[in-house]
């Protein structure tokens, strides 16, 4: 009986070990956990108010063309590394997880084609924090680095994640082990099949113009307005002139956008745009309808913007991104919070 008193506290340390593998770290912890790993001076690099004018601060270029704020993957050890990456499962897909692991791993394949490893390095991918995770209320991060930028803002438990962009070069792998590899295939595809769907009236509508753009037209403004988009004139191919097929396809193209965010944030995204904004659909195409060729397309509803082109290097360079009107950084919940809030009257 004495020997089995002895090993009370043995069992319940035991216990406790059980429960904490078992037990799933919140967004916030981790975040807090990964901010305390760091030394002062990262963390008082990585870490700033939510008001520090660099949250907007983004762009898709590599890292040696443009300056992002926070610190990167490379300046990090392999425990924190893993938060990160912990901390974008958290709040990405399985889907959406997959499509950023598959665009840093082209940067191996760059560093090959143009023999250049140090510009073209998958650790030079950059962390920022802003506002305080602890409160659960009002913070956010964004993953940065070259063809990602991922821009979250939590605000009363609900999420803004936009912008998010999504690129990839090349967009085929042409040659070496992972030849064939197309890290955006379905959202390249889908738009094909739409596009090469339409009969002569429904094409005259929705391919705007013979040559592709150059780049998507939002590009890395801070914030954008509907004006921003190529069919705010007029152009464009609405969903109510679309027959039944061909409006199946688009939202599963639009899907393709949402399926990056976790199921249930998706599924209510995608509610309201086929009770909300249904109406003011549209779909328009610049340049060529096959692949291998410069191509552009867009889909504009009330509250937001998708953009795709693959023009460059010989139309085997995707740029994707999402854009929200007013959501874009949380702004509309930010506002929403502010005003609610009693402390805040």
């Amino acid at each position: 009986m004495r020997k089995l008193i002895y090993l009370i506290p043995l069992f319940f340390a035991l216990f406790v070990a059980i429960l904490a593998l078992n037990k799933e770290d919140t967004p916030e912890e981790i975040a807090l956990a990964l901010l305390n790993s760091l030394d002062e001076e990262k963390r008082n690099r990585v870490h700033m108010s939510l008001e520090d004018s660099s949250r907007m601060n983004w762009h898709y270029l590599p890292w040696s063309s443009w300056e992002r704020p926070g610190i990167s993957l490379k300046e990090m050890d392999d425990s924190q590394k893993a938060m990160v990456h912990k901390l974008l499962q958290s709040y990405l897909s399985e889907k959406g997880y997959k499509k950023v692991k598959d665009i840093i791993s082209l940067e191996d394949v760059l560093a090959v084609i143009e023999n250049d490893p140090k510009r073209r390095d998958h650790d030079q991918y950059y962390l920022s924090v802003y506002g305080d995770p602890s409160t659960k209320t009002l913070w956010g991060y964004n993953f940065q680095g070259h063809h990602i930028s991922l821009n979250f803002t939590i605000v009363d438990g609900k999420m803004s994640y936009t912008p998010r962009f999504y690129g990839a070069n090349p967009a085929e792998v042409k040659a070496g082990p992972r030849k064939g590899f197309r890290a955006l295939k379905a959202e390249e595809d889908l738009a094909m099949e739409l596009v090469n769907s339409l009969d002569k009236s429904q094409a005259e509508k929705a391919i705007f113009k013979l040559e592709s753009f150059w780049d998507i037209q939002s590009t890395n403004q801070a914030e954008i307005e509907p004006q921003i988009s190529p069919l705010h004139t007029g152009n464009g191919l609405a969903i109510k002139d679309m027959n039944q097929q061909q409006q199946n396809l688009l939202f599963t193209l639009i899907d393709e956008y949402l399926s990056a965010m976790p199921k249930q944030l998706a599924e209510t995204r995608m509610a309201q745009l086929k009770t909300e904004e249904i109406d003011e659909i549209k779909f328009g195409w610049a340049g060529a309808t096959k692949l291998g060729e410069g191509h552009y397309y867009c889909i504009q509803g009330k509250t937001f913007l998708i953009e795709f082109d693959n023009t460059q290097n010989d139309a085997n360079h995707i740029h994707t991104v999402w854009r929200d009107y007013d959501g874009d950084w949380g702004r509309d919940l930010i506002k929403e919070h502010y005003q609610s809030s009693n402390h805040h009257h």
